[in-house]
């Protein structure tokens, strides 16, 4: 992603734990600086993307947290998957320092990201959004202002349930199929042509039959994105039965050490349940 900007011809000043992996990054011209902090002092428009709510709280608002220094009319773009509660709370602290916070996280996946084709679902004030519009089309092909800060982490939330669902029924028709002895490849191409047709069955179903389970997403940040949004169904009173049900299976799958997978090793788990392992 961060390349993207590189090549557009924007100045980019960076920081990441582990300076190894900017080296790609450093060579296209970026330039490094050693903390989160210190890319704020240097940059009018900063974005984030990291783990989990608490990385997320740490960069923005520890003691010597982005915030901590900010300066009027900075823009920060947190691009995580976190709580919406954690995105207005940002926001709410960077208006006191005369700046701006956006939450704008993304789908798409690594196909998307590497291809400058993302959804990118923004909450925050829409003049600033407006603003940052054009940078924001560096990297998604989809740029949706949700509303107020908090919109875009909760519209993301929604991504995240609808994922959650399509990903166990393109895992169970795979079994499904197999057991039925159905060529699997032939069963794909008919399917994916009807009202089932989808990303996930367009991009990992492929992925699945060839039993690669590299991550684009890693299922850790899965159960977290999933947690995040029964806690809020949670909290506005609301019954998720399926969300809840493929979030035990994806922690089964973690349990087994594919954590680190990607999402599509659901089918692994499901796999474990019926003791079979289908080849193609």
């Amino acid at each position: 992603m961060c390349g993207h900007f590189l090549r557009a011809g924007y100045g980019v000043t960076i920081f990441t734990r582990s300076r190894v992996k900017a080296e790609g990054l450093l060579e296209l011209g970026a330039h490094w600086a050693d903390s989160p902090s210190a890319v704020a002092s240097q940059s009018d428009v900063v974005f984030t993307i990291v783990g989990f709510p608490e990385d997320v709280r740490e960069v923005y608002l520890d003691e010597e947290g982005m915030l901590a220094t900010a300066s009027a009319n900075m823009v920060f773009v947190d691009m995580t998957t976190s709580a919406p509660s954690l995105a207005i709370e940002i926001a709410e602290i960077a208006q006191t320092k005369g700046a701006f916070a956006v939450d704008a996280p993304v789908s798409g996946g690594d196909v998307g990201a590497k291809n400058g084709a993302l959804s990118i679902m923004v909450g925050g004030d829409g003049h600033i959004v407006d603003a940052i519009k054009p940078l924001l089309s560096v990297l998604g092909k989809s740029v949706i202002h949700q509303g107020g800060p908090g919109s875009g982490q909760h519209t993301k939330l929604c991504n995240q349930i609808t994922i959650a669902g399509t990903m166990i029924g393109v895992c169970e028709s795979l079994l499904y199929g197999y057991k039925a002895g159905l060529d699997l490849n032939m069963m794909l191409s008919s399917i994916r042509r009807g009202a089932a047709a989808c990303w996930t069955l367009e991009n990992l179903a492929p992925r699945m039959l060839d039993r690669d389970f590299a991550p684009g997403f890693f299922v850790d940040h899965f159960i977290k994105d999933m947690g995040l949004a029964l806690e809020e169904a949670n909290r506005m009173k609301l019954h998720l039965p399926g969300l809840s049900l493929v979030q035990q299976l994806y922690l089964a799958v973690q349990a087994h050490g594919h954590g680190r997978s990607g999402t599509h090793a659901l089918l692994l788990g499901l796999e474990h349940l019926s003791d079979i392992q289908f080849k193609t």
